[in-house]
C-alpha cells in the first residue's frame, strides 16, 4: 500500500467515490431483497446498476469499472454464503464501514516514479495524484506476464493516537496466482438460493 497525497478538493472527490460505492452496495442489497428469486441474476443486476448510474448523479461519480467491481463483489459474497464460507451479505453502515474503492483494471494507471520517494498515478475521475513510493512496484521494465499490476484501489485509514489523522492508501492488485483452496468451512445461516437463481449467478459470477 502507498499513501496518497491529496489536496482538499481531491480528498472530497475520492471520498465521494467511496460513499457512492457503499451506497451502490446497499442499493444492490435492497434490489436483491425486492426481486423474485428467478430474477436475481448477474445480468439483471448489471442492468440495474447501469440505469442507476444514469439516473442518479451521486452514483455517477463512481467510475464504471468500480461500479462493476461492487456488483461482482456482492455476487461473490452470496456465493461464499451459499458455499458455507461466510455469512449472508448485509447493508453497510456509514460509520462502521471502511471507506474504499476498487477498480479491477490497472491499464490506465500510468504509474511513474518521479523521485526516490514519490510516484504518480492516474486515478479515474480524480486526476493524476502523487503517492509515497515505499516499495518496488511491477511497472515499466519490472513488469512481466506473471508480475504486473492488473487493478488498483484505495482505502481510508485512521491512525491511532490522541489526534488521529486520516489518510488514503493506494492499493495495487498483482496478477492473480493459483493456489489451493482452504479445506476448512463453517456452517452459515445463509438462505439457499433457488435452483434457477443459484445456477445463473454461479455461471456469471
Amino acid at each position: 500500500m502507498a499513501r496518497l497525497v491529496l489536496s482538499p478538493a481531491e480528498a472530497l472527490r475520492i471520498d465521494g467515490q467511496a460513499h457512492a460505492a457503499r451506497t451502490m452496495w446497499n442499493l444492490l442489497h435492497a434490489w436483491w431483497q425486492m426481486m423474485p428469486k428467478e430474477k436475481r441474476t448477474l445480468g439483471h443486476a448489471d442492468a440495474a446498476v447501469r440505469q442507476a448510474r444514469k439516473d442518479t448523479g451521486f452514483l455517477a461519480v463512481l467510475p464504471a469499472q468500480a461500479a462493476q467491481a461492487v456488483l461482482k463483489t456482492y455476487f461473490q459474497a452470496w456465493k461464499n454464503c451459499w458455499e458455507g464460507r461466510a455469512d449472508a451479505p448485509n447493508f453497510k453502515g456509514r460509520l462502521r464501514t471502511v471507506m474504499s474503492v476498487d477498480v479491477p483494471q490497472g491499464r490506465d494507471l500510468n504509474i511513474a516514479r518521479v523521485h526516490r520517494r514519490w510516484g504518480m498515478a492516474n486515478i479515474p475521475k480524480v486526476g493524476r495524484l502523487r503517492f509515497r513510493w515505499t516499495k518496488d512496484l511491477p511497472v515499466g521494465k519490472h513488469a512481466g506476464a506473471e508480475n504486473r499490476i492488473t487493478g488498483h484501489g484505495w482505502s481510508r485509514t485512521r491512525s491511532a493516537g490522541t489526534s488521529p489523522s486520516v489518510s488514503r492508501a493506494l492499493r495495487s492488485s498483482p496478477s492473480p496466482t493459483r493456489g489451493r483452496k482452504s479445506a476448512s468451512t463453517w456452517a452459515s445461516p445463509c438462505p439457499s438460493p433457488s435452483r434457477t437463481a443459484g445456477r445463473t449467478s454461479t455461471a456469471n459470477g
